[in-house]
């Protein structure tokens, strides 16, 4: 564990070492499996009854049949293969062989529509799709349209035109090496994200065989994880927080890491109860899922967590008083995107501001810039940016694959525009205000969303809630701000819960930026990551 406040010191000091070839199945899962009783996986079926463990020495034996099966069938370095799994070993295994092989993984939400399946698969050129019987007929409708489409393999059962998972591991060698075949360079293509899309289609996030390497930060520092630990991290295997907290960071540093097949409804009791039977020592959540957990009677689950953490949206303090009362333990934000790993957070070793997502994590020169890539003082709102200096973090992905000018956009004035916008405070502390497009431009003020809806989420009455600018009804200011708010269980609209709201953000922000509309939804438009449609909203 690093020593507290000495913050300026790791941080001027870190270094990247970024060899010519690196490829993580052999240079990390081999490499822990040579302690052949070393655990790296603990999976927990549907049911929460049923478990199974993997040593880094089966991970690395099966890994090595699963990429000599896809050998077999004629799967090469640089092809693209669409995976859509649930959090099972076999997501484990197969992206691990993909990686050794220097075939392209494409992880998958399992909340994959037929056209957003088509799309992947087209928009990427895929030659094979990895899937179970749950999504198979979603395969089937859709193959016809996609001719780079040559092989379907089902991890879970057979069907016709379809390879079987256990099949091909059957017939498969146990062996595998860098010099079988081919070693892979820093810079070669690894791995394949789609964003969310809450803005237009998904685009293809490209990382390289180095992108690893940059996930080390995230487990070190944000996450103090050591070799010692059993890290749970609450994600579908669909989206890069897997990669953050379920794969990378935490191999490299030898920390096990526990799963939950997605069971259907969240089970606060029944995730509790597992962190508990098995000694789970730091977890990470969004907060939607610690709001879930405090619910419950917290006192009765004796855990035996060091270290939590939280990232994506505003944690009310309720949450964070209810976590600290029971277990002692602080919530540390942190910051950072698909394109990137963990660049901005808090840390265990130094003193935490509510709010604020951080300082840079090392190796990371995170700034405040202008649109012209000038700097700007502290507390003024800008770009949220990383300064590429002679060469960039090995965690930034290589590029908008196919997406040209998206990619001029994003990378000017030796600067990676986030997309981002916040403010540096004078100690150093960064704080987030909203992406480009949801920053709110009302009678001359810029309102981020982030901090309404930080004051909203404070009452009592807010289970949850999104701040957006529309165009003024009254026809008299342009554009207003509004917020679409979910009610707490026992809470009903009114005019003055309404009004009730709009005093209580004018008291814990400035009073401009109040929402001058309230509406209210069962349930807020999201996109199959869980993120708001804000543009929805906006209509």
């Amino acid at each position: 564990m690093v020593k507290k406040d000495k913050y300026d010191e790791l941080y001027n000091s870190f270094k990247w070492e970024i060899p010519k070839h690196y490829n993580f199945g052999f240079d990390v899962v081999d490499k822990w499996a040579e302690d052949r009783t070393k655990l790296a996986l603990i999976s927990i079926d549907r049911s929460g009854k049923r478990d199974r463990y993997h040593t880094f020495r089966d991970l690395s034996v099966e890994s090595n049949r699963y990429a000599n099966a896809l050998r077999r069938i004629g799967v090469k370095k640089g092809d693209r293969v669409l995976i859509v799994l649930q959090s099972i070993p076999e997501w484990y295994i197969a992206l691990i062989g993909m990686f050794k092989l220097g075939v392209v993984p494409m992880p998958g939400t399992v909340l994959l529509t037929s056209k957003d399946v088509e799309y992947r698969v087209n928009r990427a050129e895929a030659c094979m799709i990895l899937t179970d019987m749950d999504h198979a007929d979603i395969v089937e409708g859709i193959k016809k349209k996609c001719p780079t489409l040559k092989h379907l393999m089902l991890i879970d059962g057979k069907r016709k035109g379809w390879l079987n998972y256990l099949e091909e591991m059957d017939k498969s060698l146990y062996d595998l090496s860098p010099e079988d075949v081919g070693k892979t360079l820093s810079d070669d293509p690894m791995l394949i994200y789609f964003t969310s899309g809450t803005t237009g289609n998904p685009k293809m996030v490209l990382h390289t065989h180095k992108y690893p390497l940059g996930h080390e930060v995230t487990a070190k520092f944000a996450q103090a994880l050591t070799d010692k630990d059993l890290h749970w991290t609450v994600s579908e295997t669909g989206w890069a927080k897997a990669a953050w907290g379920k794969l990378f960071g935490q191999m490299i540093v030898g920390a096990a890491v526990i799963q939950w097949e997605t069971p259907g409804r969240f089970d606060a009791d029944g995730l509790l109860c597992a962190m508990k039977r098995y000694g789970v020592t730091s977890f990470c959540a969004p907060p939607t899922v610690y709001r879930l957990l405090i619910q419950m009677d917290l006192s009765k689950y004796n855990l035996k967590l060091r270290h939590s953490m939280s990232a994506g949206e505003p944690l009310n303090p309720e949450v964070i008083r209810v976590w600290k009362d029971t277990f002692g333990l602080e919530i540390y934000d942190f910051f950072g995107q698909t394109e990137t790993v963990c660049v901005l957070s808090n840390y265990p070793f130094m003193p935490i501001r509510y709010g604020s997502v951080g300082k840079p994590t090392p190796g990371h020169d995170v700034r405040i810039v202008d649109d012209d890539g000038n700097e700007m003082d502290p507390d003024e709102e800008g770009n949220i940016a990383i300064y590429l200096g002679d060469e960039r973090p090995p965690g930034l992905f290589k590029e908008y694959w196919k997406d040209k000018e998206i990619m001029k956009k994003a990378f000017r004035n030796n600067y990676y525009y986030t997309g981002d916008q916040g403010y540096k405070d004078k100690d150093g502390y960064f704080w987030f205000v909203g992406r480009d497009d949801d920053v709110i431009k009302s009678s001359g003020y810029r309102i981020g969303p982030f901090e309404v809806e930080s004051a909203l989420m404070e009452h009592d009455a807010v289970a949850e809630c999104a701040v957006v600018g529309t165009e003024d009804p009254e026809g008299i200011r342009g554009i207003v701000v509004k917020a679409v708010v979910v009610l707490a269980k026992g809470y009903k609209p009114s005019k003055a819960l309404t009004k009730e709201l709009q005093e209580h953000v004018k008291k814990t922000t400035a009073p401009y930026k109040y929402p001058r509309i309230v509406e209210y939804m069962d349930e807020l438009p999201k996109t199959i990551s869980g993120k708001i449609i804000r543009r929805e909203l906006r209509k």
